[in-house]
């Protein structure tokens, strides 16, 4: 028996039946990320490991796990993660201990945020900025009317919260620890927490945040740096001025794909966090736009389906996809204002087109997630239609 010719179509139809602008966004934005880090790595990877294409075989290899684990989070009925939540988040923190540990977790520059699993390393914080956002899901699910009534419902993901936020920071992994405390702390703005209750945290966590920022001196260098990176052009301010100057090089339609000087070793690792400066130069302001408004198709039919779960009141989904909405655009804010200049130097990965593994299978997750709570609320859509119809009938 032909396979092929028994579920091809099978699958054909599936697809067509998801959300259509969601999966046409991220697969626009997955290939301009497979392109860019081509482009970007080819002289590095070359002079250094003798291999032209060894980091874009990588992520297209990230890359199937990645549609592998897409087809998981299809598969599963959305449900299944609401009553594992609070499972699947111990094991994050308990891999997020793990990391910690020496012979366990691996230090690249400073930082010891990956477990090395074979020919992969696992970043843990990037599972946890999804665990944390299926966790709150599901806890503002549970108890939405206490959280609204009672502020000592707040206490108990607060100090989940304090515990992973501090966990990421001794990895360091300052950034990851933005986005989370950012992300969480939206997600009870929008379960209906005490406006006066969450306005202090939030002042409490800009006020935290900006304390470690002044208090470390790494931290503090790169605040000072991005104040005036051209008075340390060729010391701690050098990333960002080549960043900078490849924006510049780019102006209005870029010089090329395949043209940028500024990855020839001027651009330190430029096919990671600062890949976009890459693109920048490449492709200009009109190739910078194109991909803004991607990301903002992407957001905005994200937010469509937490906006028809509310309808339907399914909590669970429609706090879930709020959150991976508030995920996705804050790393593409946060890394695309990195390269430009506007936001301090921090090392957040672009969604979808930098290279790392971890960040390319909870980012096909999460969008997987999305498509399958779009897809559960239109087919209770079409049973409520029909019902009616029936009911008209009768």
């Amino acid at each position: 028996m032909n396979l092929a010719a028994v579920y091809w179509p099978r699958i054909t139809l599936f697809l067509r039946e998801l959300d259509q602008w969601l999966l046409l966004s991220t697969i626009a934005i997955a290939t301009i990320g497979l392109v860019m880090i081509s482009s970007a790595s080819i002289s590095f990877a070359e002079h250094n490991l003798g291999d032209g294409f060894y980091f874009l075989k990588r992520q297209m290899l990230y890359m199937t796990l990645g549609l592998v684990v897409a087809a998981l989070f299809l598969y599963m009925p959305s449900r299944f993660w609401y009553h594992n939540a609070v499972p699947l988040l111990v094991v994050t923190i308990i891999l997020l201990v793990a990391v910690l540990i020496p012979g366990i977790g691996r230090r690249v520059n400073g930082a010891q945020r990956w477990i090395p699993l074979g020919p992969l390393n696992l970043q843990v914080s990037e599972v946890a900025k999804f665990m944390m956002i299926l966790f709150m899901a599901s806890y503002l699910e549970r108890y939405q009317r206490e959280l609204r009534e009672y502020w000592k419902s707040m206490i108990r993901p607060v100090l989940l919260l304090i515990g992973v936020a501090g966990l990421l920071l001794l990895e360091p992994d300052f950034g990851s620890m933005v986005v989370v405390c950012g992300t969480v702390l939206a997600m009870l703005f929008i379960g209906g927490a005490k406006l006066w209750l969450f306005s202090g945290l939030l002042l409490a966590g800009i006020g935290g945040i900006a304390s470690m920022a002044l208090i470390s001196p790494y931290r503090l260098e790169r605040l000072v740096t991005f104040l005036d990176p051209w008075a340390h052009q060729y010391d701690s301010g050098y990333q960002l001025t080549q960043s900078l100057i490849a924006f510049g090089r780019g102006e209005w339609f870029g010089v090329g794909l395949g043209n940028s000087i500024q990855k020839l070793f001027f651009l330190p690792e430029a096919h990671t966090d600062f890949v976009f400066s890459i693109y920048a130069e490449e492709f200009g302001l009109i190739g910078v736009a194109v991909v803004l408004g991607l990301y903002s198709l992407l957001v905005s039919r994200i937010v469509h389906v937490a906006r028809k779960a509310v309808r339907q009141e399914d909590w669970f989904a429609a706090y879930s996809c709020f959150g991976i909405a508030i995920v996705l655009a804050g790393q593409a804010f946060i890394n695309i204002g990195v390269t430009s200049g506007l936001l301090p130097t921090k090392g957040l990965t672009l969604p979808f087109i930098s290279y790392g593994g971890s960040s390319l299978l909870v980012c096909c997750a999460m969008v997987a997630l999305v498509l399958r709570i779009s897809r559960e609320m239109d087919d209770v859509q079409a049973v409520a239609k029909q019902v009616r119809r029936d009911r008209a009938e009768l």
